[in-house]
């Protein structure tokens, strides 16, 4: 499903920048935004619920090579372990729901967070990829676009990789030009669509373009939601767009698009993920499991 490109400014907590943020739906250059810098890369296990590539059939080092060269990339992936004592983040106002853009990691973790959004790309290949690969992602799904194939997601989520299914909305609109009670619906009204479809209310909730106002922030919270995730760096076609600066910053919240060829100029959803995580090797960087952090 297609939505217009949209330039508007995205309201984030205290601290976090007020940015320009451009639809997600089909257009690409520029995709929704938000983004900084770069540190120091190190190896570790991978994140919790999930097989490192280094796992991969029973612990086969060539198994591990093979995943990792059958998806194009220079070497295996870094996986950050779950950490002992989540970020500490700062408490939401009563009655609403915590804002995250990025997530407050030590300045020497380099560690970046996997989400994809909407829905619309159902890639087999995909499938394979992210199931070879164990990426832990964290999935952000509309329900008019996502809900033709539910099952494709289900797959994604119990692939053994720790990825999750969490809110984008019914329809995919700009909550910021809705009534409170017209949020409420777009929100609680895919919270019961996910629950009833994969057994689990989700507690994480993003909004459509990053737009938010504190009606979303209630409306969320009266929905059951505890945070509502934005991201300061997006994944175009080729590159990394980031909110400032040129590169990736520890606690980095990823965001890209459940989308194909014909919304990526002829590139497939497995192209454009191989140099995602092309992007984040190059720059040294661990890939963690959000939901082990939040």
């Amino acid at each position: 499903m297609k939505h217009a490109r949209r330039f508007v400014a995205g309201t984030l907590t205290a601290g976090a920048l007020a940015l320009s943020l451009a639809g997600c739906g089909a257009s690409v250059d520029p995709i929704e935004r938000l983004g900084r810098k770069t540190t120091e890369a190190r190896a570790t296990p991978s994140p919790s619920g999930a097989a490192s590539p280094s796992a991969v059939a029973k612990g086969s080092t060539a198994a591990a090579d093979e995943a990792y060269k059958k998806w194009g990339l220079g070497g295996p992936l870094q996986y950050a372990p779950r950490p002992a004592v989540k970020p500490r983040i700062p408490p939401a106002k009563a009655g609403r729901v915590q804002v995250i853009d990025r997530i407050p990691v030590p300045a020497d973790d380099k560690v970046v967070f996997l989400t994809f959004d909407d829905g619309a790309e159902k890639s087999p290949e995909f499938l394979t990829m992210a199931a070879d690969l164990k990426l832990p992602i964290s999935m952000f799904l509309t329900d008019s676009i996502a809900s033709s194939d539910y099952g494709h997601f289900e797959k994604l989520r119990d692939n053994g990789s720790g990825s999750t299914i969490s809110n984008h909305t019914l329809t995919h609109p700009n909550l910021r030009t809705l009534s409170f009670e017209a949020q409420k619906k777009e929100i609680c009204g895919q919270q019961e669509r996910l629950e009833t479809r994969f057994g689990k209310r989700p507690t994480l909730f993003r909004p459509p373009y990053g737009n938010h106002n504190d009606d979303t922030l209630r409306a969320a919270h009266e929905c059951g939601i505890s945070q509502l995730l934005l991201w300061r760096v997006s994944m175009q076609i080729n590159n990394f767009q980031y909110a400032e600066g040129s590169a990736l910053e520890p606690g980095d919240i990823i965001l890209a698009h459940f989308r194909g060829p014909s919304e990526l100029k002829g590139t497939t959803e497995t192209e454009m993920t191989t140099r995602m995580l092309r992007r984040i090797q190059e720059q040294g960087y661990r890939i963690g499991r959000l939901e082990d952090y939040v």
